[in-house]
């Protein structure tokens, strides 16, 4: 009788699986992101930032890593780019956040400011980039100038006083009533320059205001300073439209761009008669690149 021997073939030893997360990965994706956290930084300019972002371009788990380490950061990515970077927002409960609330009382202890520096930075996105057709084009690079925004908003205020004189609604509301239709009241009534004896741009006045907006946005890699003409000329960057495309569904921006603005490239402020239609719901201390408290 023959026996025949129990036998099965040995298991293959597991293959290290290609995908598997190394430490090493891990910190390079944190330092992709940490890269991206530094908005000024630009890729042709630093060799490892420009090798990390073509890893995560070519090497989708690093990328998949990548945007994992961005998201338990709470933060959003954008684009990653060798434009752009790697290009990151703050979502509403990230640490990274900025809101309007805390802007605001950096330079005022006025609550009622806060809606003046939101609409600072609303009349600053809408002027860039005035249409749709230039949100998308990633070549489009917007211009704005402080003394520009500044005429820009009180055109706002010009047309939104008429609006409530034709519908015949009260002229001086609650100065804490939020919303678009408290802010141009207050920016009406208040200084353009101030007054001093050296002639200084006061703070608290409205080109104050938006200089600080514009001062914010560049030193968040938004913007771009070509220039002192007319209180100061600054230009879009890659970061501010990929921000403003983010942000383009707000209730806030939106109501400004009821309003009917026609396309500037110089930053020079200009108005058409809106149609007629639905008014829309403003949130409350919105702001561009801002959350609401």
């Amino acid at each position: 009788m023959t026996e025949y021997a129990e036998w099965s073939e040995p298991e293959p030893a597991a293959a290290p699986a290609s995908g598997a997360v190394t430490p090493a990965d891990a910190a390079d994706a944190a330092r992709l992101v940490a890269f991206g956290l530094q908005p000024k930084l630009q890729p042709a300019r630093d060799q490892e930032y420009a090798d990390l972002l073509r890893r995560y371009r070519e090497d989708p788990p690093f990328a998949r890593l990548a945007d994992a380490v961005a998201t338990g950061l709470g933060l959003i990515v954008l684009e990653v780019s060798p434009r752009a970077g790697m290009a990151v927002t703050a979502a509403e409960d990230s640490v990274f956040a900025v809101r309007m609330g805390d802007y605001a009382r950096r330079t005022s202890a006025d609550g009622g400011d806060r809606f003046l520096h939101g609409l600072a930075h609303l009349a600053v996105a809408v002027m860039a980039f005035p249409r749709p057709e230039d949100l998308a084009d990633d070549g489009y690079i917007g211009r704005v100038t402080v003394n520009g925004v500044d005429a820009f908003v009180r055109q706002i205020c010009h047309r939104l006083e008429e609006r409530a004189a034709e519908q015949g609604e009260n002229t001086d509301p609650a100065s804490d009533a939020p919303g678009l239709e408290t802010a141009w009241r207050i920016w009406a009534r208040r200084s353009a320059t101030g007054a001093t004896k050296d002639a200084r741009r006061l703070a608290g006045s409205t080109t104050g205001i938006v200089a600080k907006a514009v001062t914010f946005l560049t030193d968040s890699g938004f913007l771009q300073r070509t220039g002192d003409d007319n209180g100061g000329t600054y230009r879009t960057t890659a970061r501010y439209q990929l921000q403003v495309r983010d942000l383009a569904g707000s209730a806030a921006l939106a109501e400004l761009l009821e309003l009917g603005v026609v396309p500037v490239t110089d930053g020079t402020p200009t108005l058409l008669p809106a149609d007629n239609g639905e008014d829309l719901d403003l949130v409350a201390d919105a702001g561009l690149p801002f959350h609401s408290l």
